[in-house]
């Protein structure tokens, strides 16, 4: 405050009146509340002149009265005025201000470059309110988006693997004889035919038999031969053991 009043003090305010106003303002300030400029009137015949004090929060009008030993403080936020003016007189200026209610202040008399620095704080207090200024805006930077990595599943086929058992001689598991199959009677001929070169099942030994009976399973297993035929085998097999 003392730097700005340096600054009122070198524009023809009276300095006595620069005291009362800020001896009183000491106690009539807010939380973060500073002085911007104090205009005093500069009237041809008057001992306690009003003044006009422009604060970063609102307008203060400052009238002495009871000869000077009171004042009378009436303020108006920035928020509640809608427009300033200045008007230019041959005995100084008027400072005049309209408020949101259809109000009108005005004070007189205020000397031209104490009514021009008014003004200019006025606007841009009121500039303040309508384009807020952002320090140090907060920009938010686009994160990275992590990809999800793309799992290409491959349907497995899956072969199920059926044991079956290598046949490597087929002469073996053979009939010797071949029985007569007829779709009709559903009867099987169990008449044994010998085959040349070959045993004969009677010459067979019951080892024997029972290879060649686990042979026609192993064929019967594998779907080269149907189970009719595999139980005509059986049967004749199981004759002769």
């Amino acid at each position: 405050m003392i730097d700005n009043l340096k600054k009122i003090l070198n524009e023809d305010q009276d300095p006595k009146a620069i005291e009362k106003i800020t001896a009183k303002l000491e106690s009539l300030l807010m939380k973060n509340e500073e002085v911007g400029y104090i205009g005093v009137q500069k009237k041809p015949v008057t001992v306690f002149p009003d003044s006009i004090v422009l604060t970063n929060k609102r307008i203060i009008i400052c009238k002495p009265k009871n000869l000077g030993l009171s004042m009378d403080f009436t303020d108006y936020n920035w928020d509640d005025i809608e427009a300033t003016f200045v008007k230019e007189n041959i005995l100084g200026s008027e400072f005049s201000f309209s408020t949101k209610t259809d109000l009108s202040i005005s004070i007189d008399y205020i000397p031209k470059t104490q009514a021009r620095k008014i003004f200019t704080f006025a606007k841009e207090q009121l500039d303040l309110l309508k384009n807020p200024m952002v320090s140090n805006p907060i920009v938010e930077t686009p994160t990275a988006v992590e990809e999800t990595p793309v799992v290409e599943i491959h349907e497995m086929e899956t072969f199920e693997e059926m044991e079956t058992e290598e046949v490597t001689n087929f002469a073996e598991i053979m009939p010797v004889s071949q029985p007569n199959y007829t779709t009709e009677s559903h009867q099987f001929n169990t008449q044994e035919t010998p085959v040349s070169g070959d045993k004969s099942l009677s010459e067979l030994s019951s080892e024997e038999l029972f290879e060649k009976l686990q042979n026609y399973k192993k064929l019967l297993d594998n779907g080269l031969i149907l189970q009719g035929e595999y139980d005509a085998f059986k049967k004749e097999i199981l004759g002769y053991m």
